[in-house]
């Protein structure tokens, strides 16, 4: 009953801080801190994740939990007496696939809790501004739907001119006079603002050395999405909405999943505009476009319908098509069974190569556990692996992956001791007993015959 109550006066307050946010469209907001209650931390240590990394303090989430009311009564606190010492992020690096290293920031759980409240706050608030084009870190939204809608877009209204944007160390460079401008036109909450402050500057910690950032929110801190979020917002997504797509001759399009956007366009002229405009735009707020990641796309489709004695032809020259890359997916044009052309989303190559090489060590230094087990963890692989992978048009390479799986997992068994090589026969007689997976499509975008 208690809980119950707890969660009703959490909505209440979420409604009650949506309805401000929309009464009060681009007008500034001062008094936001009567919504941090109890309640509303308790809210906020549910939704936070309890298997996380540990912070400098390393204490964990079970271990914070044991005195969870007492610990949330001294979080408030200190949170609204202004007392509230940010601790030091611990620094940790991830590789990327291009072989460069992916800088994290690991908050202590407490901190977590913290920032996950105020986070909280700013989503309600926000979320009544962001537009329609991002996608990432919002309610009810997800990378599939930027998937379909790019589809939708070019399919739809031929915005075959793409630009394919990289931020060249996005979180790293978020200028901080730029965020607080940004912030003062809409949260001037001392509480929350004194808070977001203290979380700009908290320390890094790696390797026993401390070192004080002067720009960007690191990856990884609960609260850097929505503050990402909120910067984009004002510096592309109303630039787009408000200044690019008046000035332009055809329509054109955006979708963005927080740093990571697309533009398309019907003209190839409107694309070169904003393709020379665009570095301009970023380094007004102190953001530098990737010159080597970031292209013009030509991304016209060969004629939509086309003869069986065509089609031999246009599919050679469908291989000098550009594609481009997007969440985790390439873009491709492929011909349908009835002769038209339909955009195709895959597996990029290097996303298809990580989860594979993923597959092989864990295959590698598990190959002595028991079947059961390694059937049970590589079921959980695949079925992780469609449930993001498996979207219309991508069947294929699905296909391909749970192949190569099943070999790996065969060479793995194979080489449990020597003398032991598993054949074929054997191997299938294994997958009766403990079988994976097979690829499913868990996304349908579309229904052409494809």
């Amino acid at each position: 009953m208690g809980d119950a109550l707890e969660s009703e006066t959490v909505l209440t307050n979420k409604s009650r801080i949506a309805k401000l946010s929309r009464d009060t469209k681009n007008k500034v907001i001062f008094s936001l801190n009567q919504f941090l209650t109890i309640d509303w931390l308790k809210e906020a240590w549910k939704l936070t994740r309890k298997s996380g990394a540990l912070g400098v303090d390393e204490q964990s989430a079970e271990e914070y939990g044991v005195n969870l009311e007492e610990n949330l009564i001294s979080l408030l606190e200190r949170l609204k007496s202004g007392t509230y010492i940010a601790p030091k992020i611990r620094r940790h690096y991830i590789p990327k696939s291009d072989g460069s290293q992916r800088p994290l920031g690991i908050p202590t759980f407490e901190d977590k809790i913290a920032q996950k409240a105020i986070a909280m706050i700013l989503e309600i608030i926000y979320e009544q501004d962001f537009l329609n084009c991002s996608f990432g870190f919002r309610p009810n939204r997800s990378a599939h739907q930027a998937l379909r809608e790019i589809r939708n877009q070019i399919m739809d209204h031929r915005a075959t001119w793409v630009l394919d944007i990289d931020i060249q160390k996005f979180f790293d460079s978020i200028d901080h006079a730029e965020l607080r401008k940004i912030l003062d036109k809409r949260v001037c909450d001392g509480v929350i603002r004194r808070l977001i402050d203290k979380w700009l500057k908290a320390e890094i910690f790696y390797e026993g050395i401390s070192t004080k950032p002067i720009s960007g929110t690191p990856q990884g801190g609960v609260i850097s999405p929505v503050l990402a979020n909120i910067f984009l917002h004002t510096i592309l997504d109303e630039w787009f909405e408000n200044e690019v797509k008046p000035r332009i001759k055809s329509p054109g399009f955006m979708v963005r999943f927080c740093d990571d956007f697309v533009m398309g366009f019907e003209k190839r002229a409107d694309a070169i505009r904003v393709f020379k405009v665009l570095p301009k735009r970023l380094e007004k707020f102190g953001l530098t476009m990737h010159e080597k990641k970031s292209h013009l796309v030509d991304f016209r489709s060969p004629p939509n319908k086309i003869s069986k004695t065509k089609l031999k032809e246009f599919e050679g020259r469908i291989r000098k098509i550009q594609s481009f890359n997007f969440l985790g997916f390439s873009h491709i044009w492929h011909s349908s069974r009835n002769g038209y052309w339909v955009i195709y989303q895959v597996t990029m190559k290097s996303r298809y190569a990580r989860g594979l090489l993923s597959i092989k060590q864990w295959c590698k230094f598990h190959r002595h556990e028991s079947l059961k087990l390694q059937a049970k963890r590589l079921r959980q692989f695949l079925l992780g692996h469609y449930s993001y992978f498996g979207i219309t048009g991508n069947h294929r390479r699905l296909r391909r992956f749970y192949r190569e799986v099943t070999e790996l997992w065969k060479k793995w068994l194979s080489r449990r001791a020597r003398g032991q090589n598993v054949d074929w026969q054997q191997f299938n007689q294994l997958l009766q007993r403990h079988p994976l997976p097979k690829p499913k499509i868990i996304h349908q975008y579309y229904t052409a015959n494809l």
